[in-house]
Order: structure tokens, then C-alpha cells, then sequence
């Protein structure tokens, strides 16, 4: 085997889709063909993207003139600076060859050279297999390679459409404890009223959330990284629908996103957080119901809901339940120390 690893312009529709087609296979052949992966132009528009907050490189792998897998780098420019996102997709065919290790390690060094010293990516396995995933490839292949799991998550799935009336029923049962507050939803960018407070809980929400032994700093508030992310989307075709819920001085108390896919016909959970001082009073539960009221309205025609939450975030799972998704997969954030 000769192992050629070259990076790709994001530019050049054909070597987009061969790194896309490498991914796609990789992920459906371990996870299932009905499995949520990013669409191809979703991949090519945020591959393109010009950005302040994270610098992306995308790699083919090549033996012999054949494609025989994918790989990417990303690294934030903004916030975590120490941290460097890796992965690594080897379609079932080219496997058992050494692939997946050698691209690694140039990934690792690569990041090395940028000044990183933490590495992080992730893998997704069965619900069956458990928490810690044994058995599953990508987990071993993890594991061989140094790689810890900082976080278990869970990904739930909410079949669509869901009644009106169970919604009803949620919001009639906790409409005491959210007296005081104000929900507001709307679909597309966040309004410029209250964007700052959605930024701040925006931010806190990797650090806020459970995070295992994540290698995370919070990250600084920051309004125009919200926009950068939303012209994305635009790009992307994808929808933002988001709810807020405000204390009476105008605070953002809470926030949620979901954002639907304009080519797979799925919606996906992005950030869900209750700000610390405003917790037992089931706003995660109000800002959910709503939103997700209105992404019927907005956007009918979506199939279903993914979301993932850390397997040791409790009261969001009981939320999501409560809602009816249920669990489908496991997926968990690895994390090496590369200094």
C-alpha cells in the first residue's frame, strides 16, 4: 500500500464528492443506511465556508489512484485554541489495511503542528452495545489508538407529526412554574432584541451541560459568531427555529434551536440550556414544547427530531421522554492528549 493524503479545495465539486461519498459510505456501512449524515451540499457549503471561528481542512486518502477514505481537521480559532477536532472515515472495503491508523497520525501531527495539545472526535455505535460501546469498530479502533471517552452521549429520535394535544397537555402542566416568564419563538435568525442573551447562554452551553472529562473552556459570548453561523444555514438550505424564555427584566433564562435539513427532510436539536439561577422551574421543558410546536407549523413536512444528550444529563432525557422521543444510538466523545 502506498498511502497518499492530500488536502482537498473545498472548491473542487469532484474531490467534494469523492470525500463525501468515502464519509456516507463509512458511516451508513457501521451505522445503518437510514442513519442522519450531513447531506453532500450541506458538507460542500460548510467546507467553503470563510470563517473567524474555525479553520477547516479536508483530506482525501488515495492508494494507487483509489480513493480509499476521508479525513478531516477542524480547529477552533476563537474559543478551546488547544483543542483539534479529528475524523477519519475508511469505507468496509479498503479497511484492515492500516488506513485508519496512518491516517491518524498524520491528523495528530498535523494538529501538533498547529499548536494543539488535546485531540477530540467522536463515534457512534448500536444502543445495545451500551455506554462504553465494546465491540464496536470505531470504538476500538479509538481505543488501540490512545483515545479515552471523555462523554457518553445518547441520541433519542421524536417521530413526527406529534399531536396538539399532548402539547397542550405539557404546556398545562407547567404553567405554574413558568408564571413570571415570557416564551418567545420565531423561525430564522435570531431578532436583534435578544440576541446578546441568547449568545451568552450559547456560549456556556459546552460547559454548562454535562461534560464529562471533556478538555473545554467556556467559551466568550460573542453576537457575531451567532450571524456567521446563520448565514451558514442560509447556505446550507437548512431552517433555524428557536424559542427563548425571558425573566421579567428581559434576561434570557433559557434557550433552544432546532434546525431542519432542507435535503433530508429531519430536524436536529441543536443547543437546549437553563441558565443555573433559573433552574427548577421546567423551563427546559416550556422552551421545547414550544419550539417544537412551531417547527410543526413552519416546516410540516419534517419526518422526525434527532437529538443527543450526555447519558448522565438526567432531567434532559426525562424532558426528551416526556416529549416521546426515544433512544436509538449511542455516540461517544473520545478525547486524546497529544503534549
Amino acid at each position: 500500500m502506498t498511502l497518499e493524503i492530500t488536502r482537498i479545495d473545498p472548491f473542487d465539486a469532484a474531490l467534494v464528492d469523492d470525500w463525501w461519498d468515502a464519509y456516507a459510505t463509512a458511516e451508513r456501512a457501521d451505522r445503518g443506511d437510514d442513519i442522519p449524515v450531513w447531506s453532500r451540499e450541506e458538507t460542500r457549503s460548510e467546507l467553503q465556508q470563510d470563517s473567524r471561528v474555525i479553520e477547516r481542512r479536508a483530506f482525501l486518502l488515495h492508494d494507487g489512484g483509489v480513493v480509499v477514505g476521508s479525513a478531516s481537521l477542524a480547529l477552533p480559532l476563537k474559543d478551546n485554541t488547544h483543542v483539534a477536532h479529528l475524523d477519519i472515515d475508511v469505507p468496509p472495503a479498503h479497511r484492515r489495511r492500516g488506513i485508519g491508523s496512518a491516517a491518524l497520525a498524520f491528523l495528530e501531527s498535523e494538529a501538533a503542528a498547529a499548536g494543539r495539545t488535546v485531540a477530540q472526535g467522536d463515534t457512534s455505535w448500536r444502543y445495545e452495545l451500551g455506554p462504553d460501546g465494546t465491540g464496536d469498530p470505531g470504538r476500538e479502533f479509538a481505543r488501540r489508538h490512545g483515545f479515552a471517552l471523555a462523554l457518553g452521549d445518547v441520541q433519542n429520535r421524536l417521530a413526527l407529526p406529534v399531536e396538539p394535544a399532548m402539547l397542550d397537555r405539557i404546556d398545562g402542566g407547567v404553567a405554574a412554574a413558568i408564571q413570571g416568564y415570557t416564551i418567545r419563538s420565531w423561525v430564522g435568525p435570531v431578532p436583534d432584541d435578544v440576541v446578546e442573551g441568547w449568545a451568552i447562554l450559547d456560549a456556556s452551553i459546552d460547559t454548562e451541560a454535562p461534560s464529562g472529562d471533556l478538555d473545554i473552556e467556556p467559551a466568550k459570548p460573542d453576537v457575531e459568531s451567532i450571524r456567521e453561523h446563520e448565514d451558514l444555514l442560509v447556505r446550507q438550505h437548512r431552517l433555524s427555529i428557536g424559542t427563548i424564555a425571558l425573566t421579567p427584566e428581559g434576561d434570557a433564562a433559557a434557550y433552544t434551536q432546532l434546525v431542519v435539513s432542507g435535503d433530508d427532510g429531519n430536524a436536529y436539536q441543536w443547543g437546549t440550556l437553563v441558565r443555573r439561577a433559573d433552574r427548577g422551574h421546567r423551563l427546559g421543558t416550556a422552551v421545547k414544547a414550544a419550539n417544537l410546536r412551531l417547527l410543526q407549523h413552519a416546516a410540516p413536512q419534517t419526518r422526525a427530531v434527532y437529538t443527543y444528550n450526555a447519558e448522565s444529563n438526567a432531567h434532559m432525557l426525562a424532558v426528551n421522554t416526556l416529549l416521546g422521543f426515544t433512544p436509538t444510538e449511542r455516540m461517544g466523545e473520545l478525547q486524546k492528549r497529544l503534549a
